[in-house]
């Protein structure tokens, strides 16, 4: 029998928590929808990624992120510790399997608040991914959104916005698309996709294996 290697091992294992990616492009209310469930859901942990940029001020070391070195980062790589890293401005950030598989191992929901590349990277090492992509109503909403958040300046925003079209068209990955265009609403969807997730039969019977077993029901 051939050898199962460790991130085999780990895509093809289930475990009674489900992985939710979601992804927008930016302006589109992800962060605020996200907030709003995980206040609405407290057993959905959201992932914390390692980097190792340093921390700004306010951030705290296990709560914005995990902040190591970059040999400690490297290392944590070569063990094949990431569902997925990136490179991005000088500094590394990576997404913790171990972490993520012992609270879906406890039954916890995780939730990878995730662009569109790294989501794709987590499918490969991780089976049984529910993806979410949030979409603005319209792109001029969209830019409306942008300009008053007050937060980037107007050539980010320009950028911003180019690049939204590139990263919307990858929304045919995901299995759920919310339109955000009217908050509550949106956010009722999220959590109906959430709860439906939790009910296939395989969740089910990994959640409730000894009922299963009880009432004769196969698992």
């Amino acid at each position: 029998m051939p050898e199962v290697s460790i991130s085999e091992h780990a895509r093809k294992t289930r475990h009674p928590g489900r992985l939710f990616l979601v992804t927008a492009p930016s302006g589109a209310g992800k962060s605020s929808l996200v907030n709003a469930l995980l206040a609405r859901q407290p057993n959905i942990k959201l992932s914390i990624s390692n980097t190792t940029r340093d921390p700004r001020p306010g951030e705290v070391n296990g709560r914005e992120y995990h902040f190591v070195t970059e040999d400690m980062f490297l290392e944590m790589k070569s063990r094949g510790e990431f569902l997925e890293s990136a490179y991005v401005h000088g500094h590394y950030y990576g997404t913790s399997r171990p972490w993520i598989e012992s609270q879906m191992a406890r039954g916890n929901d995780v939730l990878l608040e995730i662009d569109w590349q790294g989501a794709r990277q987590v499918r490969e090492k991780f089976e049984g991914t529910v993806g979410i992509f949030i979409l603005p109503p319209s792109i001029e909403a969209l830019e409306w959104r942008l300009h008053h958040r007050g937060t980037d300046s107007p050539q980010t925003i320009t950028r911003r916005l180019m690049g939204a079209g590139a990263e919307i068209a990858h929304a045919p990955e995901f299995e759920y698309v919310i339109i955000n265009e009217e908050f509550d609403t949106a956010l009722a969807q999220l959590e109906a996709i959430v709860t439906a997730s939790r009910l296939t039969y395989e969740q089910q019977a990994l959640r409730h294996r000894d009922q299963f077993a009880n009432l004769g029901v196969p698992v």
